[in-house]
This record gives structure tokens, C-alpha cells and sequence, in this order.
């Protein structure tokens, strides 16, 4: 019978047979492995990761014979006091408090892409949409509307600044959307294209009021979505599962310490949450990407540090509009 024997190498723990093993059978690190400033790698390469399953699957640096033989424990290193006269004094060490930026700089809407299972779900939104006879609109109802609203009106892509948004001209489609025999359109005006980027970009063709507010008929109802969220050494993803957002009504506001989220999904849902983040993050280098059945959304970290947590703000239905 066969003896299989361990190897015990660092970085290969393969089992092999003795009359098998050969000059590079064995891919292993002859160094030791080094833990600092959360990041995880060994002396004897370059590899370095702040996830510790990527380090435990950092390939060997050199190759060899496969040895059953268990390395020695690493020598204890007594540390010994430094004489006072050698020691080079500094200034004092600045704490993360004072370098940490202030949570109220100027929010900025980080780009959003929309992936293609949203786009399929769109369609066959809209398509349903197309078929619908929709009724006359009602007032619309009077209470006030805060900074960042979306205009409701079809294919506007303006937000309420303030008192003067309400004298700037808006440009609508005031029919329904149309999706037949591949063409994709608008009842109202029917530029048909076969593309559904190109037709979310149509202009309207209508110009009008901006409706900023929606009747009680009309009215989106605000709700909660589960969220989660993962690291990288490069960056945490947040996932707010919400299915079907519009690409057009949806923001995402940050600033480098604080986030800011307003989706509005499934046609009359609204989620809004806001909380400060456990790190800092680069704003010109984080993204939105909207999904079929999420939104996810890609904070790029300033540096690359392990973040402890993340603290989502629990926030009832009914909770406002974007800042």
C-alpha cells in the first residue's frame, strides 16, 4: 500500500509519495509570514493583501522538494529597552481624529452605470407601461419640496436646486412608452430605436412645468430595502437590494467621509438612507452601478486599510428626500 506523507513547507501543505517527489514538486515560501498595518503577505516575495483567505492562497515564490519534516518554531526575540541618548525625538504623533475629514464637506453624485439585467427589466416594465391606459393626472399635491427631488415628469433628468428650478423649462414626453416588435418608442412623439440606452436618452418633446410633487393617486410610497455589504483591500461595496431602479431619479451623494442614498425603484418605492463611513474614500474614483435586482455601490478607499464596520442608519418609511 501507498504511504501518502504531508508536507509541511510553508504556503504548500500538499500531500505527496515518497518515490514520487521530485526537485519541483513543491511550490512553497522559504520566508516567514509578515503582519502589518493590516496588511498580510511573506518576507520572501512582494505578494501583500488585506484579506487573509487571499494570503492563504498566495502561491509558493520557490520551488523544491516536498518535506514532511515540521519547521522549527520561530526563534522569541527579546526586545530591549533603547537607551534614552539614542532615542530621536519628534513631533507627537498626529491621532486619525485630527486627519479625518469633516463629515459636512460638499456632497458630490457619483456616476452610475446601468447593468443589463436592468435594462431587461426596464423594458419589460415599460413594455406593461405601453399596454396600460393611463388616467388623467390629478392636482398635485401641495407641500414642500426639498433640494435634490427629482422632477417626475417622463425623461426629465432635472432635480429641484431651489425657488428657481420651478421657472426653468422642462422637457417631457407626456405619452407612454411603446415597445413592439423590438422598436422601443414613446406614444407621444414615436422616434423609435432598437437600443435601450438610446431611448432612456430621447428628449423630451414636450415643454412644460416641472412636477416635483406627486398627487396622493400618484404618490411613491417610501419603504426599506435589506443592505449589505463586503471589502477589498481596494475598496467596500454596498448592495441595497432594490429591484428595478430608474436610472434617471436615482442619486448617490458623497462627500470623502459620509454617504448619502436615494433610490427610487419599482416604479413608486422610494429608499433613502445616510450615514458616515467607517473610513475615508477617493469620491472621483467610486461608482454606482444599477442592476437588475440591487444597487451596488463602489466606495474606492483612500488607502488600503481594513474597515472594522459599516453602521447603516435604520430609517423608517416616510424619511425624506435627498440632501
Amino acid at each position: 500500500m501507498t504511504t501518502e506523507l504531508q508536507c509541511y513547507r510553508k504556503g504548500c501543505g500538499k500531500s505527496y509519495i515518497l518515490n514520487e517527489n521530485s526537485a519541483d514538486a513543491c511550490r512553497y515560501h522559504p520566508g516567514h509570514p509578515v503582519f502589518h498595518d493590516a496588511l498580510k503577505g511573506w518576507s520572501c516575495c512582494d505578494k501583500k493583501s488585506t484579506d487573509f483567505s487571499i494570503f492563504l492562497d498566495m502561491p509558493g515564490c520557490a520551488t523544491g522538494f516536498h518535506s514532511n519534516e515540521k519547521p522549527a518554531p520561530a526563534p522569541k526575540v527579546e526586545s530591549k529597552p533603547i537607551p534614552e541618548e539614542m532615542l530621536i525625538k519628534g513631533p507627537p504623533p498626529v491621532r486619525d481624529d485630527d486627519q479625518r475629514p469633516d463629515a459636512g464637506e460638499t456632497m458630490s453624485t457619483l456616476k452610475s452605470s446601468v447593468g443589463a439585467t436592468l435594462k431587461q427589466a426596464l423594458e419589460k416594465r415599460m413594455a406593461r407601461l405601453s399596454t396600460e391606459q393611463k388616467e388623467p393626472l390629478e392636482e398635485l399635491a401641495s407641500h414642500e419640496v426639498k433640494v435634490g427631488t427629482a422632477c417626475n415628469n417622463n425623461s426629465c433628468k432635472e432635480h429641484y436646486t431651489g425657488p428657481e428650478s420651478d421657472k426653468a423649462e422642462c422637457l417631457y414626453h407626456p405619452g407612454v412608452p411603446v415597445f413592439h416588435e423590438g422598436m422601443k418608442y414613446w406614444s407621444c412623439c414615436q422616434k423609435k430605436t432598437t437600443e435601450f440606452d438610446k431611448f432612456m436618452d430621447q428628449p423630451g418633446c414636450k415643454s412644460g412645468k416641472h412636477k416635483w410633487t406627486l398627487s396622493a393617486k400618484e404618490g411613491a410610497v417610501k419603504s426599506t430595502c435589506r443592505m449589505d455589504w463586503h471589502q477589498t483591500g481596494s475598496h467596500v461595496t454596498i448592495s441595497v437590494f432594490s429591484k428595478c431602479a430608474d436610472p434617471i431619479k436615482t442619486v448617490v451623494k458623497v462627500n470623502r467621509v459620509a454617504i448619502d442614498i436615494y433610490i427610487v425603484y419599482e416604479g413608486d418605492s422610494i429608499f433613502t438612507n445616510s450615514f458616515e463611513l467607517d473610513g475615508v474614500i477617493n469620491v472621483e474614483k467610486s461608482s454606482v452601478k444599477l442592476l437588475g435586482a440591487k444597487v451596488e455601490i463602489a466606495l474606492k478607499k483612500a488607502a488600503p486599510q481594513s474597515w472594522a464596520q459599516l453602521k447603516f442608519v435604520p430609517e423608517p418609511a416616510g424619511s425624506g428626500e435627498p440632501k
